[in-house]
């Protein structure tokens, strides 16, 4: 693993605006307009590097599915903050019918520096995003750099595929719907979600789209309904559960839920149970099920017990997006537990490339891995201000 400077193509802003990347750059607290696709550096990879990770990316995602089914079997909810017991109930049985429900991807986030084991820093598999600067910009940007090279990519043809094989699971006769929250100002949602539109439109999904603060609800029916009153009887959303499940609807969520058994009315993508996955104590809970394993770093629900004297830690909210709420301890400071509830990771700073720090994100579409995307950022935190970097085989 190797961090190149280069210089940027000319108009590459607009090149990735056509690409569907509709911000390429990011706003920063001085009002400053900065890169967020950076193409002034890029990374390679050694083949055998790139089919080692793409080993331990299925491998920890099957450690997840395992641990998923220790919190449902032994009903550790608490341990994730799910104290609703209708919410425990329908993360259960959407796990237990997890054959019958749509589930597309996943994104890992990583430590890795070419040297030395990739170390699991967390899991979204719930609503994670940067997936279209993956999938098709850097998929373009490399074709036109570096066309005899490669690059750890299949995503796009992977997503189509897999809503091919999945379509079966989607109620017949009606479209599926693609939503986002109109409160995203930044338009990445909005992107994400118009990207996946597509990748099923072109697996012969029938579409529509709509946003989250558009679905209705109709009390004669007691369905959720769409800008038309037309029953909603499935959606992808890119709306995390923990809102789904607390918000003013979230009863009727409830209600109607179609969880497989084909007794409610509405099937949401991704099911419930992608709750389990995206949840940072499902990091302890990894710890605990496989000590000592290679790829995962220590963490506790119940504080950060030795990892204060000895590594520091990370403290994360058990919820949460972009680094928020996120604070690093060094080893032999004192601090309080959090009031909320948090998990306590050792710390391991992330790896440093010319004053750039760097996290990989592994891909997995259905259970297989799929791809990658770098993120930089200036501090041990990788948050909003994060820049994205295309990478290579070679």
């Amino acid at each position: 693993m190797r961090r190149h400077t280069i210089t940027p193509r000319p108009g590459w802003q607009q090149t990735v605006e056509s690409q569907g990347l509709i911000y390429p750059l990011t706003r920063h607290p001085d009002d400053s307009l900065r890169p967020y696709w950076d193409e002034s550096a890029y990374y390679s990879f050694t083949l055998p590097e790139v089919e080692a990770l793409e080993e331990i990316v299925e491998e920890l995602h099957r450690m997840c599915l395992t641990a998923a089914d220790h919190i449902v079997t032994a009903n550790r909810f608490t341990d994730l903050g799910i104290t609703d017991p209708r919410v425990a109930e329908a993360v259960a049985e959407a796990w237990h019918r997890r054959a019958e429900l749509p589930s597309l991807y996943g994104r890992f986030d990583l430590r890795y520096d070419g040297d030395g084991p990739a170390k699991l820093l967390e899991y979204n598999a719930d609503t994670p995003t940067s997936l279209v600067e993956a999938a098709s910009p850097q998929w373009f940007w490399m074709e036109e750099l570096f066309p005899d090279a490669d690059q750890w990519n299949s995503l796009h043809e992977r997503l189509v595929a897999a809503w091919k094989r999945q379509a079966a699971l989607l109620p017949p006769g009606s479209p599926l719907y693609f939503a986002h929250s109109s409160a995203d100002e930044l338009g990445e949602d909005l992107m994400t979600v118009a990207y996946l539109k597509e990748t099923a439109e072109q697996a012969g999904v029938t579409t529509d789209w709509i946003s989250m603060e558009e679905i209705g609800w109709d009390p004669l029916s007691g369905r959720f309904v769409d800008n038309q009153l037309r029953f909603i009887r499935s959606c992808f959303k890119l709306y995390p559960w923990e809102w789904l499940t607390t918000d003013r609807f979230a009863d009727h969520v409830l209600d109607t839920l179609d969880n497989g058994g084909g007794t409610g009315s509405t099937l949401w993508i991704e099911p419930a149970w992608k709750m389990l996955l995206s949840n940072k104590a499902l990091l302890a809970i990894l710890w605990e099920l496989y000590p000592d394993h290679p790829n995962l770093l220590p963490a506790y629900l119940d504080g950060p017990r030795d990892l204060a004297t000895t590594t520091g830690y990370v403290a994360k909210p058990l919820l949460g997006r972009e680094g928020a709420g996120v604070t690093i301890h060094e080893p032999g400071t004192t601090a309080p537990l959090r009031e909320e509830a948090c998990c306590y990771q050792e710390l391991a700073p992330l790896p440093d490339f010319d004053g750039n720090r760097v996290v990989l994100g592994a891909w997995v579409v259905e259970d297989e891995s799929a791809g990658l995307g770098i993120r930089e950022s200036s501090g041990l935190i990788t948050d909003e201000y994060a820049r994205f970097l295309p990478h290579v085989i070679r």
